[in-house]
């Protein structure tokens, strides 16, 4: 099954975008745990020219699993230019759900799913638990209000 092909939750197909620089230890375990804690997600690895090679292990596990994606990048520009890189990928092939985390495990992958359930309940919304200390959902912290993107 191709990621065109993968069925389609009320937001569209999600893809986790996973920026990395310096990653070798790191990359292998968080994407174990997105697939574990989302199966049905695309995940997008977003290396900025690594020195340690983590674009070669992005590369090894891409090879494995159909539906993790490695976008190389010439060198290091930044994380926010790699999630920028990586919302532009997903966006031009019609991802409805698009997920920044971490590659150094200050994401808990095991959010992803009350993540997923906040978005799907407040249509153009924009979660952010990072933002909410962790929080995907106002309800879970009340000083935290998702951002809105729409009406």
């Amino acid at each position: 099954m191709t990621a065109p092909d993968l069925p389609r939750g009320p937001l569209g197909r999600v893809a986790v975008i996973i920026p990395t620089y310096n990653e070798r230890e790191n990359l292998e375990p968080i994407v174990i745990g997105v697939r574990a804690a989302v199966p049905g997600a695309d995940i997008l690895v977003v290396d900025d020219n690594s020195p340690d090679r983590t674009g070669e292990i992005a590369d090894k596990l891409a090879a494995a699993d159909e539906h993790l994606h490695v976008l190389h990048r010439a060198g290091k520009s930044g994380l926010g230019s790699a999630y920028i890189a990586g919302f532009r990928w997903g966006l031009e092939r019609g991802y409805g759900v698009l997920v920044e985390m971490d590659a150094d495990g200050s994401h808990d992958p095991d959010e992803l799913p009350k993540l997923s359930r906040s978005v799907s309940s407040q249509p153009r919304s924009i979660a952010m638990s990072s933002v909410c200390g962790g929080a995907p959902a106002a309800s879970e912290r009340p000083n935290c209000v998702p951002m809105r993107t729409g009406p």
